[in-house]
């Protein structure tokens, strides 16, 4: 049987036809779809502009390097905003993890880095929790506040420490790097699949074997949180407590919740991610040692990506690709990749209109339309780009991915909110 019958007292009784609830797309099933799609759309943009660095192995494994910064920052904003802590001094934090992760990696190693960078960023989130928790502070003026000083205090230490070492006060002497690993087997079979330069199966290949290869242990770390903040968020009791306290503090008080404790736990953990985000930009292979400024304002893009995901760990990983992914197309590839990929969010839009017009949703299918006009204009009008536009990609997708998911966000409902113990 496909429907069941109950009994309906609105009906004298008889019968009446229930329909069973519809069975919804797990989350995952739905991150494999909206990335194979991704790299369809990829794939036709880099067939029809023959630009193979679309879908390059070396793009990808860029992508994935630049990609960790801003997805531990937004794995910190999660837990912040989770507890209703808007955290705005993500910047300040990774500033904070940069300098850590080098003095610790010079003086012990990369371990020793790694644990100094989480250190650091931990008590940039303590000072935040102190000021917003405990003393009632605006969180966004304590979050400028913990920027300034961070990068203050950053540039303090590099000129009292690193000065006698390196000569230099705005750059760390050179430290130690974590070492890679390579899936040999299955990165040789997918580097054949690339060459063979088939349309659709090339371009995966090439993207598969970029996460694959020359991997930190790192990285593996900063991926594994994803599903482990999921499961500690949203699979036990005290992340259960901790949602309570974003979503409605008093009600939460009320039932013996700790809300302070929570609240300060999870900003500890904000800002230890977020200093592990510094710590992925000085310690992983390719990237440079301590530099003053080296963020380049990587924890407001890891807001961002948190906002993108609807505060969830799945759509934040997904956001985190997206700008990974746009900041290592202009490395690999330049202005014309960049290029190409305007051509292929042309192809993306045209996606969404035909989905829009099946809906009938008149205004989003226009509005979709002139976007899509207005990209491939820039796309046949030139050549390249200029070149002083280009290391501003990610900056202007994140501009563009806020604007689009802006209707669609629910935030913690008390996310913000001044909270004193006993007061309603």
């Amino acid at each position: 049987m496909t429907t069941a019958d109950v009994l309906s007292p609105n009906t004298g009784g008889t019968t009446m036809p229930v329909k069973p609830p519809k069975r919804r797309i797990p989350g995952w099933a739905k991150g494999a779809i909206w990335g194979l799609l991704a790299v369809g759309v990829l794939a036709i943009a880099s067939y029809a502009t023959g630009v193979n660095t679309l879908t390059s192995t070396n793009t990808a494994h860029t992508a994935l390097r630049l990609a960790l910064p801003i997805l531990l920052c937004a794995l910190g904003g999660l837990w912040a905003e989770r507890s209703g802590v808007i955290n705005i001094g993500l910047e300040g934090m990774m500033i904070l993890g940069t300098w850590g992760a080098a003095w610790g990696a010079y003086h012990g190693g990369v371990w020793a880095g790694l644990i100094s960078a989480v250190v650091f960023g931990a008590l940039g989130g303590l000072l935040h929790a102190v000021a917003t928790v405990t003393f009632n502070v605006n969180h966004i003026v304590s979050g400028v506040a913990i920027n300034l000083l961070g990068l203050g205090v950053a540039k303090y230490l590099a000129n009292l420490v690193f000065t006698p070492l390196s000569g230099n006060p705005r750059q760390s002497p050179p430290v130690p790097k974590f070492d890679t690993y390579s899936a040999t087997f299955l990165s040789d079979w997918l580097s054949d699949l690339e060459k063979m330069q088939r349309v659709f199966i090339s371009d995966l290949a090439g993207i598969l074997n970029g996460l694959v290869t020359e991997v930190a242990p790192l990285t593996m770390i900063a991926i594994a949180l994803v599903p482990i903040s999921y499961l500690v968020l949203w699979r036990t009791r005290f992340g259960l407590r901790l949602r309570s306290c974003g979503e409605n503090p008093v009600a939460a008080e009320s039932l013996g919740v700790n809300v302070y404790l929570h609240k300060y736990v999870a900003m500890i953990i904000s800002g230890g991610l977020a200093g592990m985000g510094g710590a992925s930009l000085v310690l992983l292979a390719g990237g440079a040692d301590y530099l003053e400024n080296q963020t380049n304002n990587r924890g407001y893009i890891g807001l961002a990506a948190m906002i993108f995901g609807n505060w969830r760990p799945g759509g934040l990983l997904g956001g985190a690709a997206l700008f990974g992914y746009a900041d290592g197309l202009q490395l690999a590839g330049g202005g014309t990749a960049v290029l190409a990929l305007l051509y292929g969010a042309v192809i993306l839009l045209a996606v969404i209109v035909a989905v829009q017009l099946f809906r009938r949703q008149w205004i989003a299918a226009a509005l979709g339309v002139v976007g899509a006009g207005a990209l491939y204009a820039i796309y046949w009008t030139n050549d390249d780009l200029p070149s002083d536009l280009i290391p501003y990609t990610a900056h202007f997708v994140t501009l563009i991915v806020l604007a689009v998911a802006s209707q669609r966000l629910r935030p913690p409902k008390a996310d913000g909110a001044l909270y004193r113990r006993g007061e309603d």
